[in-house]
């Protein structure tokens, strides 16, 4: 698998706390593609159950699906292939996985599992099927979401009152508290070498970065209070959902909020997660 440049964590975090077999949202999965035809837009799941946490590649899709049983439901993470239309289960376990993430130290996803204990900690799933995944932090929980810097770093998404942001290496030092009262959407700018992140302060929803090399928290930006996912589109420019439409940031003139697609013609409802890779968005549909 491709290592992504810039990738957004995103974990069903409050369903997780309810438990691994709450009921959950019904939520639908749609890519649009720019073509010489134009923006082409079309669905890639079903709308009858969860199908969320998009993660766009070059080769295809990572999300997150609800599985149900006897005993109730739980998630898995799949992978849809572009060049077969089709739809592979890439964990099939018994617990819930959440979040798939490109895992840069190696050929696999990371991701969120809630395990038998109810705890929430970070996974990796190697492709190679021959090599039992394994825990990435055995001392960091729970960990809602997260994403991966360019060296041994990651950034993660700690559930408390409030959520906090915090950062930490593979080598399992302890995490620095970044900021409090976080929003759910973390990614990982390599150009700029900075990851970003939302959070709340004095009633202000941020959007905000984080440089590991100085150190130091930088606002950007304030976005619309109920806005809590957001993707990159290029180096300089962010875009979010209202609604059914998404809007374009730039930094280079943040105050300037652009509408980039109006989407009601394919969700009448909101869009509450999106991921832009390749020329192509994939957006989440929810009721």
């Amino acid at each position: 698998m491709i290592k992504n440049v810039l990738k957004a964590l995103s974990a069903f975090c409050f369903m997780t706390v309810l438990g691994a077999h709450a009921s959950m949202p019904k939520s639908q999965i749609w890519i649009a593609k720019e073509s010489k035809a134009g923006f082409v837009v079309k669905p890639i799941t079903g709308s009858d159950a969860y199908h969320n946490q998009p993660l766009l590649t070059r080769q295809g899709l990572f999300y997150t699906k609800e599985l149900k049983s006897e005993s109730g439901a739980q998630t898995d993470l799949f992978f849809y292939n572009f060049a077969n239309d089709k739809h592979s289960n890439i964990t099939n376990t018994p617990v819930s996985e959440y979040s798939p993430t490109i895992y840069p130290h190696d050929d696999g996803v990371s991701a969120i599992v809630v395990e038998p204990s109810g705890e929430q900690k970070l996974w990796f799933y190697p492709n190679d099927k021959s090599v039992q995944p394994s825990r990435i932090f055995d001392h960091i929980e729970p960990v809602g979401y997260h994403v991966w810097g360019k060296n041994r770093d990651v950034m993660m998404f700690i559930l408390g009152t409030p959520h906090t942001l915090q950062f930490t290496d593979i080598n399992g030092h302890l995490p620095k508290l970044i900021a409090k009262d976080i929003g759910r959407s973390l990614a990982y700018n390599r150009t700029a070498d900075v990851y970003s992140f939302t959070y709340t302060e004095n009633n202000t929803h941020w959007f905000a970065t984080y440089s590991a090399q100085l150190q130091s928290v930088k606002k950007h930006f304030v976005l619309p209070s109920k806005v809590r996912d957001y993707t990159w589109l290029d180096d300089e420019t962010i875009a979010y959902a209202v609604g059914n439409r998404v809007f374009t940031r730039n930094f280079s003139a943040p105050k300037n909020v652009v509408l980039w697609k109006d989407l009601k013609d394919y969700c009448s409802a909101n869009i509450t997660r999106l991921s832009y890779n390749y020329n192509a968005l994939a957006f989440v549909c929810s009721e």
